[in-house]
């Protein structure tokens, strides 16, 4: 029996031969199909075979046996022989599992003068299983695309208001944004209003050029007083000019209410106050502790309405400056702070992060000019007026015009430092360097007395004991301790009172 048409359709109709006729051939079982197997799949071993009719039988010949029943499902083959060769191996163990005679038939030759039969053509390989999964896969996808295509689609049209912005913006528009209490942004925008920049000018001489300078001062009372600094406004005190700057661009003329040299500070009042002004509130200067936050707000050269932050870095910094025109010296026991302070901040608030006034900015240390610079800049060293102390003296300023000092009645050595205040062997024009019946001599004081600690802070110079004694007011009674001879003793004095500058 052949293999040859095994796994193939055998054709309906042969094709017509051409002369001579063709002797009747050898009949060929009918081609029969298995079922495909699965791809990807090993094949069930087949059942036992069952014969079946042919569709044709060859006459009968007492020379040939009769052919073999074909079996009805036979294993699917790989690929078809090629015609004219004999059956592979598998067919013929086949063919003996199944009880056919051996030898097998030889193959039907086709009649002298036909064609030869048209090449079976091998059947096409299964498909892998993993065709299906690709193509499943690929279906998924469609899927998921077509759904997310549908969902940008329907979400483009929603948000679509005829060519409108795809950017995507804050929740807040910035002008709406609010700060908490207690940053420096909002420190900052509730007190700018209070704080004004100030112009000094100096009367000069006919045709000649005015001196003056920048400075800052703020806002004390609603009835258009401002506190500054003594230095900022030295020059224009005498026949001077002076103009106050807002933030908001408006300005007014100002005039010297009263100035204090030693503490450096001075009271303006503007000559047409507006309405609505708002005083800044002043703090506590005495609860102020080392590593509290500052802030800073001032004109730094020129520069108005410039805020700088920091913290506390000392108290009771002994300070003793001058101003630029050769006056008195002043000094002050400071509060210490790293925020930026440069030439123009002399007079702004210092304040603390509520907001209120805990110093006034007076002064720097600095390394001096250099580098062709002709004014030295911070270096992160700045001293405030305490503002406990600022206030009693504006009270006294806006009240007489007149500044108030407290006083112990003696002179000191300015010059020494490290081993205290040393009382002079005299003062000034050869006049006894403590006064008679004044607070030093009666709690005992003499010269040449070493003042060392005064109401428990160390004193290691005059301008120290200076600076801790204007920190008092006129009649406070404090303790002082000092070395005569050697030996440590201690004195109370009740505080005097001088007025003016001169």
């Amino acid at each position: 029996m052949s293999t040859e048409n095994e796994g193939t359709e055998v054709p309906a109709t042969p094709p017509t031969p051409s002369a001579p006729p063709t002797p009747p051939s050898t009949p060929t079982p009918e081609s029969t199909t298995s079922a495909p197997t699965h791809p990807g799949t090993t094949p069930e071993p087949a059942p036992e075979p069952t014969p079946a009719p042919t569709t044709a039988q060859t006459p009968a010949s007492p020379a040939s046996p009769p052919p073999a029943p074909a079996p009805a499902d036979a294993p699917t083959v790989a690929h078809a022989s090629a015609p004219g060769h004999a059956p592979a191996p598998e067919q013929v163990g086949a063919a003996a599992a199944s009880g056919a005679g051996w030898p097998p038939p030889p193959p039907a030759v086709p009649a002298w003068g036909a064609p030869p039969p048209p090449a079976a053509h091998a059947p096409a390989a299964p498909r892998r299983r993993t065709g299906g999964l690709v193509a499943a896969v690929l279906a998924a996808a469609l899927v998921a695309g077509g759904i997310g295509g549908g969902i940008g689609y329907w979400a483009a049209q929603r948000g679509d208001d005829g060519g409108s912005s795809t950017t995507v913006s804050s929740s807040e528009a910035p002008a709406a944004f609010k700060r908490d209490p207690g940053t420096v942004a909002a420190v900052a925008a509730q007190a700018l209003p209070s704080v004004v920049t100030i112009q000094a000018k100096s009367g000069g001489s006919q045709g000649g050029e005015s001196e003056g300078g920048t400075g800052t001062g703020f806002v004390y009372d609603q009835e258009g007083h401002i506190v500054t600094n003594n230095h900022v406004v030295a020059s224009a005190a005498d026949g001077g000019t002076l103009s106050v700057t807002f933030p908001d661009g408006k300005s007014y003329d100002a005039e010297v209410v009263g100035r204090a040299e030693g503490y450096d500070v001075a009271v303006l009042k503007l000559t047409n106050a507006p309405k609505g002004l708002k005083p800044l509130p002043l703090g506590n200067s005495d609860k102020v502790a080392v590593g509290d936050s500052t802030i800073a707000i001032g004109a730094p050269f020129g520069l108005s309405n410039t805020v700088t932050t920091g913290i506390i870095s000392a108290k009771n910094r002994p300070v003793a400056s001058g101003d630029a025109s050769g006056g008195s010296n002043s000094y002050m026991s400071a509060l210490q702070t790293d925020a930026s302070i440069n030439p123009g901040n002399s007079g702004g608030p210092l304040l603390d992060a509520s907001g209120a006034v805990i110093g006034i900015n007076s002064a720097i240390q600095s390394t001096g000019s250099g580098f062709g610079q002709t004014q030295a800049g911070s270096i992160g060293l700045g001293f405030a007026i305490p503002v406990n102390q600022a206030k009693n003296v504006a009270q006294q300023l806006i009240k007489t015009g007149k500044p108030v000092y407290p006083v112990i009645g003696a002179t000191v050595n300015m010059n020494e430092k490290g081993e205290g205040a040393t009382i002079a062997s005299q003062g000034s024009g050869g006049t006894s360097s403590v006064t008679a019946n004044g607070p030093a001599a009666k709690a005992g004081l003499k010269a040449g007395d070493v003042i060392t600690a005064f109401d428990d802070h160390p004193i290691d110079s005059g301008p120290t004991l200076i600076s801790e004694i204007w920190t008092h007011k006129p009649g406070d009674s404090v303790k002082i301790t000092y070395e005569r001879d050697g030996k440590t003793a201690t004195a109370t004095v009740t505080l005097g009172e001088r007025t003016g500058d001169n």
